[in-house]
């Protein structure tokens, strides 16, 4: 069973910023932090504030996290560290490469809310929230009656607004004293206190299982607030705000003007005290431009004095020191500098520079007054610019007074004030003014007053569309000045400055009030959140939360973008942002909310319990009505009270309501001037009682069951949501729980228009409802009863008597009223489906429906979850045990795949086109999209990681998934028809997929899903336990790529190898399927998938041997490993080893380097495996014992190894030549004649092996040309004849290491004897091995003297300090190439090298080769150099036409391994600082192979990209020598 604890992974990348992302977790969580491809290989380390166990929370204290390494050292692919997540809150981590920063990011822990004497958890969706103004709530006394009615309606959670002290506008959000509970819910005989309030909220919790919310006003206070007059400094005013003065003179100048109007002095001039129309409205205008603002010249608080100005600049000049004053660097302009304290003509410009800027011709009085008439002129225009400034400030104040003018006494949704008086003035005032109202400029010389200015303070508003990160109120704002503040002339803003120290008595003053609140209740509604300092919110929900850990922190936010939003959410670590159902236009938009604010999409995939953490939207608190907002009985109608109510209560999120709404009050509560009680809860009360209600007032009977349900629905997993508009008025929700498949579907007729006065159809569309319904759960309609029409009472906040509900509960669908017939169709054969014909589906209804599975589909998931249990404890839920399943399904599916071998596991898990097409069959092609890339699971599980993370249900697999049962078919099919333990897998599946097909179709995908993750990680687990402790140790990177073992090692149809010797032991046999004769069945190696795969083609003597170390022998699969190296052994001619194998019979024997790689594998094999030594007595059998010989059955002629690997080397000393058999078009349809002339030999001086001519190719590097357009058909793009440096190197490696066997008398020759001239010559395996080691830096190190004597062709060296290709080649330039290749000869024989050397060497490499995934194969300065492989192209250019250029720049993938493992071993000897960033770079350079592989839906490596690691669509995209040096080079870390 697989670990059900949730575990999310954040994967860091190097510079990224994600503090505009929100990641939410849960309490219980782990959060790993992982190193992304960017930042694997670097020395990087993570902070956060997320205190450790039993300490507190500091935002500002960071702690470095300590990096885990499960797997040990090799990368860093599972190298992280973690969090266990036991804290609500926000926490901030970020993390440096060294000292810099370079990302970071907050994460969001969920707060845990419980009620209950028992305490029991609520879950965050589960909350049904409701707001109450409390100054409504009557005396503390009274308020267990009035708060009843939200128990009784079904709330758990209960919002208050603030319970301090009210100012004089009695707004609920204006507090005068923010630590006094206010006096209003004392009695004259019993003052009550916030231990009473606190005693409530205690028993509405334990008793009523209600939580308690209320919110908390940080931005301002009250005006009339007395502390505010004590410590003035708390607030905006214009000693300590001196930027404000310019928009004060304007406040008063519109408060003087008010007046005017309001007394009729501006009535001759066509503006009257009540503004009626445009006219009045364009006198207005005309009036502030004419006669306000040139009498306050606005301008002068931005304006230099000219003449005093130009006296103290006279003053300088004749002092004469104009010299020293020029002000060095970059040339300035004179500019304004603004005066600070912001007094008229207050401004100066800086005289140094004017000084340098006006210099006058000579010291003689007429060119002083020149100059100084120049700067007279540069200052006036300089203080025109500042009065055309002001013009624009002002333009802008006319518009915004107008249109608030506008809007209070014209507009139709306005409030209609009526005429200006000084209680209801032209426009609110923007600042206080507690002095006697005098004349303007009496009152403006308070402003230099200090202790008189003070007291004139800015008070609070909101300004649309504003940056909500940056304060209004601060310097560098106009918004008092251009009069944009939408203004609260009731409240100052509070001026916290950055820190506590700033304004000390504010932020402990405010820290009180925050913790009085936090003791008594169980969280906060932060009011007015955007306009709220981020950094003073922090502070005080830290303290909060000190007190109340589990804070529900709820906000609205109006910053009209998400990613605004999100930086609320993160940095306050908000728990549910409000939402509103109000904001919906039509049915259709408010069914989008829904869908928007929560949940997943109906049958959606199983994620893993380990998986990237995502990117989340905030936490909805769903609203149908917040209480600030205009009533939806004024918006709508009456009747879209109850279906809007369920639209938002079937939301898989918090929803709420706001009192009034549910007993139908036909106006908006104001805030403001609400004074009336709320009504009381009483049973007994009649509809006409306008104080009391009960489940007969408006829709609280409704109300009730809506919520229960939503409790429900939260509580029990009804996670999936699917939201249906059948039509322009309904809205359909279903709710779905993904464990026990029930689901409850609400169908609503919206409203939004009076039924009364606009037409609704009569015809409701039919529904169809998959499965059984098993309920109505709800069924209720609004309608209007005989009563006394509303009438709005004086003492109590009444609703609408003539309207209510009539509700009908848990009923069986042929007792609804609202449904006509119920008929059942079928779909498919488990499908069943309920067509719904309504009647009385009126306006204003809503009908709920419980619905199961049908019976029979409801067993055969309660069946498959059952077996899937075995994978996951996520299938516990809603299983069902059985004894009648197939008996297959009583075994756990983990024995059934431990039968597998690794060659099985190939066939059950890989297998592409080319493969399965030699057994008959083929990949599964998926309409509408593409073939799989494999035929085994790895081909639709490549495809279901892609969609499962983002649940892309309408992807085409999983249409084909709902079609039919084509695919599932396929899969369980495809093993079945093989033999033994394959076919039992088959057999498993299939008895699975019995009861797969009998589910309905649309939970096909996610269950089809579910048994494959099973099956598939199971049988990975399998072939891992297969394998070498190195592989089953290690990391996630190296087991991936140790699969690359699995998908390139198989046995077709038909064998590629040829027969082994009958005497040799344990190789695998089985009968032909057509002769039923006994054959031999070992694995083979496919060189790459697709094109390397099937037939002839498949095995390659040089791929093979270059990927055999990695791919069998570092995987612990040394008998495979054997039975290859001795198969390729019998094949051995004129002492080579074939490139194409062809089964041994086609063999061709032209390539020089796969014998020497077939050397380094038995070297490896015998070093590395226990016992490996044996290998060189195993019998081989010769298929050629001769040259000419024809190809003999296996047994016939027998050799032990050794002897094999002497005659090799024999050869190779004798020299050899051939032409190769049936030479012509009917091999090779390319090749030039000369070419079919093989050639190879050991230079008798150097020890070099050389061969090759300039019309064949014998190395890796064997691009033939093939174009007659560009005349390059048969000329080999890269011939590297001579002596080429790889070979060499394997060839050294080769020799020594026989030298050492025959010292310790193992190998039983120590010398090879040859004919020279007639006469036999010994040479000793010691004397060729010191002939490589005396030559091989003399002849092919490019020294970095230009006058070295070993270089023969100084003329050629175009790059110094690295070694050559090829040493003899037949064009002498090809071996001053730089290329790959000499890493190779590093890697295997490393005592060739002088480390110094060979670093800079490497060095060099780095700088030029090394590409993103793979190393170039040419230099790019060299002039044929082309990065870009196109096999296709033909055209006239012979450097690329047919792909020319193959190995003239595209970038492979295997030669990296041996650069890097030659990097990690010269970095050794080059001290431990170099090794220890070495090992950086590798761990880097791999991190981007980690990535491909992980992403590749081959799951393997290619064979080569294009220039700067681009795709090349040419190439294999899975290679085994790629996979197998990459994982040698992890084996070497």
């Amino acid at each position: 069973m697989g670990p059900s604890k949730q575990i999310r992974i954040l994967l860091l990348n190097e510079m990224e910023k994600l503090e505009k992302t929100l990641f939410r977790v849960e309490q219980g969580f782990e959060l790993q932090f992982r190193l992304g491809p960017t930042l694997q290989g670097k020395a990087v380390t993570v902070h956060t504030n997320y205190p450790l166990p039993g300490q507190a929370f500091h935002r500002d204290q960071f702690r470095p996290l300590d990096w885990q390494h499960p797997s040990g050292r090799e990368d860093d692919s599972d190298k992280h560290c973690a969090l266990h997540l036991q804290q609500a809150g926000s926490f901030h981590y970020y993390f440096l490469q060294g000292n810099e920063k370079s990302g970071g990011g907050y994460i969001v822990v969920d707060p845990i809310l419980r009620v209950g004497a028992d305490d029991r958890v609520l879950p965050l969706d589960c909350v049904t929230l409701q707001t109450f103004l409390a100054k409504c709530l009557g005396p503390l006394d009274e308020w267990e009656s009035r708060l009843r009615v939200a128990k009784e309606a079904g709330y758990n959670m209960i919002h208050l607004t603030p319970l301090q002290t009210l100012g004089e506008s009695r707004s609920c959000y204006s507090l005068a004293n923010q630590l006094e509970l206010n006096p209003d819910f004392s009695r004259p005989n019993k003052k009550y206190t916030w231990d009473d309030v606190g005693q409530l909220v205690q028993k509405l919790k334990k008793e009523w299982d209600m939580l308690c919310i209320t919110d908390v006003v940080y931005n301002h206070t009250a005006a009339n607030s007395k502390w505010i007059q004590e410590h003035p400094e708390s607030a905006y005013n214009l000693a300590n705000s001196p930027h404000l003065k310019p928009a004060w003179v304007l406040d008063r100048a519109l408060w003087h003007l008010s007046c005017d109007v309001a007394a009729g002095r501006y009535r001759d001039r066509g503006v009257p005290a009540l503004i009626e129309n445009d006219h009045h409205m364009h006198c207005l205008r005309k009036i502030i431009w004419e006669d306000v603002f040139p009498k306050i010249q606005l301008w002068e608080f931005f304006q230099v004095d000219v003449h005093k100005a130009v006296e103290q600049f006279r003053g300088l000049l004749t002092q004469g020191n104009r010299e020293a004053a020029t002000p060095p660097g970059a040339p300035r302009h004179l500019e304004i500098i603004q005066d600070p304290e912001y007094r008229r003509l207050g401004c100066a410009v800086d005289m140094d520079l004017a000084l340098a800027t006006f210099i006058p011709h000579n010291n003689g009085p007429a060119a002083m007054d020149e100059c100084c008439d120049w700067f007279r002129k540069r200052i006036e225009e300089l203080n025109a610019e500042k009065r055309q400034l002001v013009n624009s400030h002002q333009e802008q104040a006319v518009n915004c007074i107008l249109g608030n003018v506008f809007y209070e006494r014209l507009a139709g949704h306005g409030p209609k004030l009526g005429p200006i008086t000084r209680k209801d003035p032209l426009v609110t005032r923007y600042f206080t003014f507690p002095f006697e109202d005098s004349s303007l400029s009496a009152e403006e010389a308070v402003v230099h007053l200090p202790q008189k200015a003070c007291f004139l303070m800015a008070h609070n508003g909101w300004v649309m569309g504003d940056d909500p990160l940056r304060n209004f109120a601060e310097p560098g704002s106009n918004v008092y000045l251009r009069r944009e503040l939408i203004c609260w002339g009731d409240s100052v803003k509070l001026r916290y400055g950055r820190t506590p120290e700033d304004c000390p008595y504010l932020w402990a003053h405010m820290r009180k009030y925050t913790e009085i609140t936090a003791t008594h209740f169980h969280g906060v509604r932060l009011d007015n959140c955007h306009s709220t300092p981020l950094h003073v919110a922090e502070y005080m929900l830290d303290a909060a939360r000190r007190l109340q850990p589990n804070l529900y922190v709820v906000a609205e936010l109006f910053t009209g973008s998400e990613e605004l939003d999100n930086i609320f959410v993160t940095r306050l670590g908000i728990s549910s942002l409000i939402r509103e159902a109000m904001s919906a236009h039509n049915s259709h938009e408010e069914g989008r909310l829904v869908y928007r604010y929560g949940g997943e999409p109906v049958g959606s995939f199983v994620q893993p319990c380990l998986r990237p953490l995502m990117p989340a939207i905030a936490h909805a608190l769903f609203m149908d009505i917040t209480h600030d907002n205009e009533c939806p009985i004024v918006h709508r109608s009456a009747y879209d009270a109850l279906p809007s109510a369920t639209i938002v209560s079937m939301a898989c999120c918090a929803s709420g309501s706001t009192r009034g709404y549910d007993e139908l009050v036909p106006h908006q509560i104001s805030v403001v001037a609400e004074e009336r009680f709320y009504t009381k809860w009483n049973p007994g009360a009649s509809p006409s009682d306008t104080g009391e209600v009960n489940f007969q007032s408006g829709i609280l009977a409704a109300r009730r069951a809506i919520n229960t349900l939503h409790q429900e629905l939260g509580a029990g997993g009804f996670l999936q949501v699917y939201v249906d508009q059948v039509d322009e008025d309904i809205v359909a929700v279903t709710r779905h729980s993904p464990s026990s498949h029930q689901s409850v579907v609400a169908v609503c007729r919206t409203a939004f228009r009076n039924p009364k006065t606009s037409f609704y159809s009569k015809e409701v569309p039919q529904m169809c409802i998959p499965g059984k319904i098993e309920e109505v759960v709800l069924e209720a309609r609004t309608i209007e009863r005989n009563t006394k029409p509303y009438k709005k009472d004086e003492k109590c906040i009444n609703g609408m008597p003539s309207v209510t509900v009539e509700t009908r509960e848990h009923i069986q669908l042929h007792e609804s009223k609202i449904v006509k017939q119920a008929g059942i169709t079928t779909k498919g054969p488990n499908e069943y489906i309920q067509e719904i014909e309504f009647e009385n589906l009126s306006p204003g209804s809503v009908i709920v429906f419980r619905v199961s599975l049908d019976p029979h589909a409801q067993v055969a998931v309660g069946i498959l979850r059952n077996h899937l249990t075995q994978f996951s404890p996520h299938f516990k839920a809603g299983s069902l045990v059985v004894d009648n399943s197939d008996p297959i399904l009583k075994v756990p599916f983990a024995s059934i795949a431990s039968r597998l071998t690794l060659a099985e596991l190939n066939q059950v898990l890989y297998r592409c086109e080319a493969e399965e097409r030699e057994d008959g069959g083929g990949c599964y092609d998926v309409p509408r999209w593409a073939p799989l890339k494999y035929a085994g699971l790895q081909g639709l599980m490549s495809v279901l990681a892609e969609i499962r993370p983002k649940n892309d249900l309408g992807h085409p697999f999983c249409d084909n998934l709902r079609a039919g049962d084509w695919m599932i078919d396929y899969v369980s099919s495809r093993l079945v028809s093989r033999s033994g333990a394959v076919a039992e897998v088959g057999k498993w599946l299939q008895a699975m997929f019995f009861y797969l097909k009998q589910i309905p179709r649309y939970l096909i995908p996610c269950y089809f899903d579910a048994v494959l993750i099973g099956t598939y990680t199971t049988l990975l687990d399998t072939a891992w336990k297969q394998m070498s402790s190195f592989v089953q140790n290690g990391s996630t990177f190296v087991k991936h790529l140790s699969l690359g073992s699995v998908q390139m090692c198989g046995v077709g149809k038909f064998p590629c190898l040829p027969r082994l010797s009958p005497a040799l032991p344990d190789v695998p046999y089985r009968l032909n399927e057509v002769t039923r004769e006994r054959e031999q069945c070992c694995v083979s190696l496919a060189a790459g998938l697709p094109h390397f795969s099937s037939g002839i083609f498949r095995c390659w003597g040089r791929d093979t041997f270059i990927a055999l170390r990695g791919l069998l022998l570092l995987t612990g699969r040394y008998v495979e490993a054997r039975n290859i190296i001795l198969a390729f052994a019998g094949t051995l001619r004129h002492g080579l080893i074939p490139n194409l194998l062809g089964e041994g019979t086609c063999a061709r024997y032209n390539c020089r380097d796969a014998v020497w790689w077939w050397l380094q594998c038995i070297q490896d094999y015998c070093s590395l495996v226990p016992g490996g030594l044996d290998l060189l007595r195993c019998p081989v059998a010769r298929l050629y014992p001769t040259d000419d010989s024809a190809p003999l059955p296996a047994g016939t002629v027998d050799q032990p190894l050794f002897e094999v690997i002497q005659e090799a080397l024999q050869r190779h000393l004798q020299g050899i030549q051939f032409r190769e058999r049936n030479a012509g078009p009917q091999i090779d349809r390319n090749m030039k004649d000369e070419g079919f002339n093989i050639t190879a030999g050991v230079d008798a001086e150097t020890g070099f092996v050389y061969g090759g001519n300039r019309f064949n190719c014998g190395t890796w590097m064997d691009k033939m040309g093939e174009s007659d357009r560009a005349r390059n058909r048969g000329v080999p793009a890269t011939p590297r004849d001579g002596s080429a440096v790889e070979i060499v190197g394997l060839s050294k490696s080769a020799v020594r290491w026989l030298r050492d066997l025959a010292r310790k008398n193992i190998f039983p020759y120590r010398e090879v004897t040859v004919n020279r001239h007639g006469k036999a010559e010994k040479v000793s395996y010691e004397e060729w091995d010191r002939r490589i080691q005396d030559h091989f830096e003399k002849l092919f190190y490019v020294s970095e003297d230009p006058a070295d004597p070993n270089e023969k062709n100084p003329e050629l060296v175009h790059k110094r300090g690295i070694y050559k290709d090829s040493y003899g080649a037949s064009s002498p330039w090809c071996d001053y190439q730089l290329r790959p290749n000499f890493a190779i000869a590093m890697v295997v024989a490393p005592e060739l090298f002088t480390a110094e050397k060979a670093w800079k060497a490497l060095a060099m490499a780095e700088e030029k080769l090394l590409g993103p995934l793979g190393m170039r194969t040419l230099d790019p300065d060299d002039m044929v150099y082309c990065g870009v492989y196109d096999n296709a192209l033909d055209n006239d250019n012979y450097n690329l036409a047919k792909g020319f250029n193959y190995h003239q720049g595209p970038e492979w993938l295997w030669p990296v391994g041996y650069f890097l493992r030659a990097k990690l071993y010269f970095s050794k000897l080059m001290g431990p600082e170099t090794n220890a960033k070495t090992i950086f770079l590798v761990k880097n350079v791999l991190s981007r192979h980690y990535v491909h592989l992980e992403r590749s839906p081959w799951k393997g490596l290619p064979e080569l990209t294009n220039e700067h690691g681009q795709h090349c669509p040419f190439s294999c995209e899975t290679q085994a020598w790629s996979i197998a040096t990459v994982l040698e080079t992890l084996y070497d870390l």
